[in-house]
Protein backbone atom coordinates (compact mmCIF):
# COMPACT_ATOMS: atom_id res chain seq x y z
CA UNK A 1 0.00 0.00 0.00
CA UNK A 2 1.31 3.43 -0.93
CA UNK A 3 2.01 5.96 1.81
CA UNK A 4 -0.20 9.02 2.11
CA UNK A 5 0.82 12.02 0.07
CA UNK A 6 2.42 14.66 2.31
CA UNK A 7 0.03 17.35 3.52
CA UNK A 8 -3.13 15.44 2.66
CA UNK A 9 -6.15 14.05 4.46
CA UNK A 10 -6.37 10.26 4.01
CA UNK A 11 -9.86 8.74 4.30
CA UNK A 12 -10.69 5.05 3.83
CA UNK A 13 -13.74 2.82 3.87
CA UNK A 14 -13.78 -0.93 4.47
CA UNK A 15 -16.38 -3.62 5.05
CA UNK A 16 -14.77 -5.94 7.63
CA UNK A 17 -17.16 -8.87 7.02
CA UNK A 18 -17.44 -9.32 10.78
CA UNK A 19 -15.51 -12.32 12.06
CA UNK A 20 -16.63 -14.64 9.28
CA UNK A 21 -14.35 -17.08 7.53
CA UNK A 22 -10.82 -17.75 8.77
CA UNK A 23 -10.93 -14.91 11.27
CA UNK A 24 -7.57 -15.43 12.97
CA UNK A 25 -5.79 -15.35 9.61
CA UNK A 26 -7.88 -12.42 8.33
CA UNK A 27 -7.29 -10.51 11.56
CA UNK A 28 -3.53 -10.60 11.06
CA UNK A 29 -3.81 -9.35 7.47
CA UNK A 30 -6.26 -6.60 8.39
CA UNK A 31 -4.28 -5.42 11.40
CA UNK A 32 -0.99 -5.22 9.51
CA UNK A 33 -2.60 -3.64 6.46
CA UNK A 34 -4.53 -0.99 8.38
CA UNK A 35 -1.46 0.08 10.33
CA UNK A 36 0.56 0.36 7.11
CA UNK A 37 -2.26 2.32 5.47
CA UNK A 38 -1.85 5.35 7.71
CA UNK A 39 -5.42 6.58 7.24
CA UNK A 40 -6.55 9.62 9.18
CA UNK A 41 -10.21 8.54 9.24
CA UNK A 42 -11.88 5.23 8.36
CA UNK A 43 -15.53 4.28 7.87
CA UNK A 44 -16.04 0.61 8.77
CA UNK A 45 -19.02 -1.60 7.93
CA UNK A 46 -19.88 -4.99 9.47
CA UNK A 47 -17.63 -4.20 12.44
CA UNK A 48 -18.25 -6.22 15.61
CA UNK A 49 -18.59 -4.56 19.00
CA UNK A 50 -19.85 -6.15 22.20
CA UNK A 51 -19.37 -6.20 25.95
CA UNK A 52 -15.98 -7.89 25.71
CA UNK A 53 -14.75 -7.15 22.19
CA UNK A 54 -14.25 -4.11 19.96
CA UNK A 55 -13.13 -5.25 16.51
CA UNK A 56 -12.13 -1.80 15.26
CA UNK A 57 -9.97 -0.99 18.29
CA UNK A 58 -8.49 -4.49 18.15
CA UNK A 59 -7.42 -4.05 14.53
CA UNK A 60 -6.23 -0.43 14.74
CA UNK A 61 -4.54 -0.48 18.11
CA UNK A 62 -4.15 2.68 20.19
CA UNK A 63 -4.14 6.13 18.71
CA UNK A 64 -7.65 6.25 17.23
CA UNK A 65 -10.89 7.80 18.44
CA UNK A 66 -13.77 5.43 17.66
CA UNK A 67 -17.51 5.99 17.42
CA UNK A 68 -19.78 2.95 17.12
CA UNK A 69 -23.07 3.74 15.47
CA UNK A 70 -26.40 2.52 16.84
CA UNK A 71 -28.65 -0.03 15.14
CA UNK A 72 -26.30 -3.00 15.38
CA UNK A 73 -27.16 -6.62 14.61
CA UNK A 74 -27.61 -9.23 17.34
CA UNK A 75 -23.95 -10.26 17.00
CA UNK A 76 -22.79 -6.65 17.39
CA UNK A 77 -22.19 -6.10 13.69
CA UNK A 78 -22.68 -2.55 12.48
CA UNK A 79 -21.09 0.69 11.38
CA UNK A 80 -18.15 2.40 13.09
CA UNK A 81 -16.04 5.51 12.49
CA UNK A 82 -12.38 5.77 13.52
CA UNK A 83 -10.26 8.93 13.47
CA UNK A 84 -6.69 9.75 14.45
CA UNK A 85 -7.96 13.14 15.55
CA UNK A 86 -10.59 13.72 18.23
CA UNK A 87 -14.20 13.55 17.17
CA UNK A 88 -16.46 16.44 18.06
CA UNK A 89 -20.21 16.07 17.81
CA UNK A 90 -21.38 12.88 16.07
CA UNK A 91 -24.97 12.95 14.86
CA UNK A 92 -26.77 9.97 13.36
CA UNK A 93 -30.24 8.94 12.32
CA UNK A 94 -32.09 5.84 11.10
CA UNK A 95 -33.45 6.18 7.57
CA UNK A 96 -36.84 4.50 7.53
CA UNK A 97 -38.12 3.98 3.97
CA UNK A 98 -40.40 1.04 3.13
CA UNK A 99 -41.63 -2.07 4.88
CA UNK A 100 -39.38 -4.25 2.71
CA UNK A 101 -36.19 -3.25 4.52
CA UNK A 102 -34.93 -2.38 7.96
CA UNK A 103 -33.85 1.25 8.36
CA UNK A 104 -30.38 2.07 7.10
CA UNK A 105 -28.24 4.64 8.93
CA UNK A 106 -26.28 7.79 8.28
CA UNK A 107 -23.79 9.23 10.78
CA UNK A 108 -22.06 12.58 10.47
CA UNK A 109 -18.97 13.07 12.62
CA UNK A 110 -17.08 16.29 13.18
CA UNK A 111 -13.38 15.54 12.78
CA UNK A 112 -11.21 17.96 14.77
CA UNK A 113 -8.19 17.86 12.48
CA UNK A 114 -5.37 20.29 13.23
CA UNK A 115 -4.61 22.77 10.48
CA UNK A 116 -7.70 21.97 8.41
CA UNK A 117 -9.44 25.15 7.27
CA UNK A 118 -13.00 25.20 8.56
CA UNK A 119 -15.09 22.38 9.91
CA UNK A 120 -14.44 18.89 8.51
CA UNK A 121 -17.34 16.41 8.58
CA UNK A 122 -17.13 12.70 7.80
CA UNK A 123 -20.49 11.25 6.72
CA UNK A 124 -20.82 7.47 6.86
CA UNK A 125 -23.62 5.75 4.93
CA UNK A 126 -24.55 2.11 4.36
CA UNK A 127 -27.51 1.41 2.05
CA UNK A 128 -29.68 -1.71 1.75
CA UNK A 129 -27.85 -4.61 0.12
CA UNK A 130 -30.60 -6.55 -1.71
CA UNK A 131 -30.12 -6.43 -5.48
CA UNK A 132 -33.75 -5.61 -6.29
CA UNK A 133 -34.09 -2.82 -3.73
CA UNK A 134 -32.73 0.16 -5.68
CA UNK A 135 -35.99 1.96 -4.93
CA UNK A 136 -35.17 1.81 -1.22
CA UNK A 137 -31.53 2.75 -1.83
CA UNK A 138 -32.74 5.83 -3.71
CA UNK A 139 -35.05 6.82 -0.86
CA UNK A 140 -32.22 6.26 1.60
CA UNK A 141 -29.85 8.38 -0.49
CA UNK A 142 -32.27 11.30 -0.53
CA UNK A 143 -32.92 11.07 3.22
CA UNK A 144 -29.20 10.71 3.97
CA UNK A 145 -28.25 13.64 1.73
CA UNK A 146 -30.85 15.88 3.35
CA UNK A 147 -29.59 14.92 6.80
CA UNK A 148 -25.98 15.68 5.85
CA UNK A 149 -27.03 19.08 4.51
CA UNK A 150 -28.88 19.81 7.73
CA UNK A 151 -25.87 18.94 9.89
CA UNK A 152 -23.42 20.74 7.59
CA UNK A 153 -25.48 23.93 7.69
CA UNK A 154 -25.64 23.83 11.48
CA UNK A 155 -21.89 23.32 11.76
CA UNK A 156 -21.06 25.76 8.95
CA UNK A 157 -18.93 22.97 7.50
CA UNK A 158 -16.22 23.81 5.00
CA UNK A 159 -15.66 20.20 3.92
CA UNK A 160 -17.79 17.04 3.89
CA UNK A 161 -16.29 13.66 2.99
CA UNK A 162 -18.80 10.88 2.40
CA UNK A 163 -17.76 7.22 2.64
CA UNK A 164 -19.25 3.77 3.00
CA UNK A 165 -20.63 0.62 1.43
CA UNK A 166 -23.47 1.89 -0.76
CA UNK A 167 -24.34 -1.55 -2.20
CA UNK A 168 -24.90 0.05 -5.60
CA UNK A 169 -22.91 0.40 -8.82
CA UNK A 170 -21.98 3.85 -10.19
CA UNK A 171 -24.72 3.76 -12.85
CA UNK A 172 -27.54 3.10 -10.39
CA UNK A 173 -30.11 5.79 -9.65
CA UNK A 174 -28.89 6.26 -6.09
CA UNK A 175 -25.24 6.68 -7.05
CA UNK A 176 -26.11 8.95 -9.96
CA UNK A 177 -28.00 11.06 -7.43
CA UNK A 178 -25.01 11.27 -5.07
CA UNK A 179 -22.71 12.17 -7.98
CA UNK A 180 -24.93 15.03 -9.13
CA UNK A 181 -26.05 13.34 -12.35
CA UNK A 182 -29.76 13.18 -11.56
CA UNK A 183 -32.27 14.36 -9.00
CA UNK A 184 -34.44 12.16 -6.80
CA UNK A 185 -37.41 13.12 -4.67
CA UNK A 186 -37.27 16.80 -5.64
CA UNK A 187 -33.72 16.86 -4.25
CA UNK A 188 -30.28 17.13 -5.82
CA UNK A 189 -26.75 17.18 -4.43
CA UNK A 190 -23.29 16.67 -5.89
CA UNK A 191 -20.36 14.70 -4.50
CA UNK A 192 -17.11 14.08 -6.37
CA UNK A 193 -16.37 10.34 -6.61
CA UNK A 194 -12.69 9.97 -5.67
CA UNK A 195 -12.16 6.76 -7.66
CA UNK A 196 -13.71 8.21 -10.81
CA UNK A 197 -11.61 11.35 -10.43
CA UNK A 198 -8.34 9.41 -10.46
CA UNK A 199 -9.33 6.38 -12.58
CA UNK A 200 -11.88 7.62 -15.17
CA UNK A 201 -13.37 4.73 -17.12
CA UNK A 202 -11.87 2.05 -14.87
CA UNK A 203 -14.36 -0.34 -13.26
CA UNK A 204 -12.56 -0.59 -9.93
CA UNK A 205 -14.81 -3.38 -8.63
CA UNK A 206 -14.81 -3.71 -4.86
CA UNK A 207 -17.16 -6.71 -4.67
CA UNK A 208 -15.92 -9.18 -7.23
CA UNK A 209 -15.50 -12.90 -7.98
CA UNK A 210 -11.77 -12.18 -8.28
CA UNK A 211 -12.01 -12.48 -4.50
CA UNK A 212 -12.92 -16.13 -3.73
CA UNK A 213 -14.71 -15.07 -0.53
CA UNK A 214 -17.46 -13.57 -2.69
CA UNK A 215 -18.52 -16.62 -4.66
CA UNK A 216 -17.59 -18.84 -1.75
CA UNK A 217 -20.58 -17.44 0.12
CA UNK A 218 -24.11 -16.67 -1.02
CA UNK A 219 -23.10 -14.65 -4.10
CA UNK A 220 -22.19 -17.64 -6.25
CA UNK A 221 -23.11 -15.92 -9.54
CA UNK A 222 -21.76 -12.45 -8.71
CA UNK A 223 -20.17 -10.75 -11.75
CA UNK A 224 -18.46 -7.89 -9.94
CA UNK A 225 -19.45 -4.33 -8.99
CA UNK A 226 -17.95 -1.17 -7.50
CA UNK A 227 -20.10 -0.55 -4.43
CA UNK A 228 -17.70 1.01 -1.89
CA UNK A 229 -17.00 4.74 -2.21
CA UNK A 230 -15.15 7.73 -0.83
CA UNK A 231 -16.53 11.06 -2.08
CA UNK A 232 -16.24 14.77 -1.32
CA UNK A 233 -19.09 17.26 -1.31
CA UNK A 234 -19.17 19.89 -4.04
CA UNK A 235 -20.13 23.52 -3.94
CA UNK A 236 -21.36 25.46 -6.96
CA UNK A 237 -17.99 25.27 -8.74
CA UNK A 238 -16.62 21.90 -7.69
CA UNK A 239 -15.42 19.93 -4.67
CA UNK A 240 -14.06 21.70 -1.60
CA UNK A 241 -11.11 19.29 -1.48
CA UNK A 242 -8.83 18.25 -4.32
CA UNK A 243 -8.68 14.48 -4.89
CA UNK A 244 -4.95 13.74 -4.97
CA UNK A 245 -5.10 9.94 -5.14
CA UNK A 246 -7.52 7.04 -4.76
CA UNK A 247 -6.81 3.31 -4.67
CA UNK A 248 -8.39 0.05 -3.64
CA UNK A 249 -7.06 -1.61 -0.49
CA UNK A 250 -6.96 -5.27 0.53
CA UNK A 251 -7.52 -6.19 -3.12
CA UNK A 252 -4.97 -9.01 -3.18
CA UNK A 253 -4.35 -11.95 -0.83
CA UNK A 254 -1.45 -12.00 1.63
CA UNK A 255 0.11 -15.46 1.80
CA UNK A 256 -3.13 -16.81 0.38
CA UNK A 257 -5.37 -14.97 2.88
CA UNK A 258 -8.01 -12.50 1.67
CA UNK A 259 -8.73 -9.80 4.25
CA UNK A 260 -12.49 -9.47 3.56
CA UNK A 261 -15.14 -10.24 0.97
CA UNK A 262 -14.99 -6.53 0.01
CA UNK A 263 -12.03 -4.54 -1.22
CA UNK A 264 -11.76 -1.21 0.56
CA UNK A 265 -11.11 2.24 -0.89
CA UNK A 266 -8.67 4.91 0.29
CA UNK A 267 -8.45 8.50 -0.97
CA UNK A 268 -6.09 11.38 -0.27
CA UNK A 269 -7.54 14.90 -0.25
CA UNK A 270 -5.91 18.31 -0.12
CA UNK A 271 -7.56 21.62 0.73
CA UNK A 272 -7.11 24.90 -1.09
CA UNK A 273 -5.55 27.34 1.37
CA UNK A 274 -6.48 31.00 1.66
CA UNK A 275 -3.28 31.91 -0.19
CA UNK A 276 -4.38 29.87 -3.21
CA UNK A 277 -1.93 27.06 -2.56
CA UNK A 278 -3.01 23.50 -1.93
CA UNK A 279 -2.28 22.10 1.49
CA UNK A 280 -3.93 21.14 4.77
Amino acid sequence: MEQAVSGTLRVATLNLWGRHGAWDERRAVLSDGLRQLGADAIAFQEAIVGDDYDQVSDLLGPGFHVHHQAGREADGSGLSIASRWPLGEVREVALDTTSRVDPSRIAVAEVLSPGSPGSLLLAHHNASWQLGFEHERGLQAVAAARYVEEVASRRDASHVVLAGDFNAAPGSAGMRFWRGLQSLGDTSVCYRDAWESVHPGEEGHTFTPHNPLVRGGEWVLELGRRIDYVMVRCGHYGPSLDVVSCERIFDEPVDGVWASDHFGVVADFRALGSDGRLGL
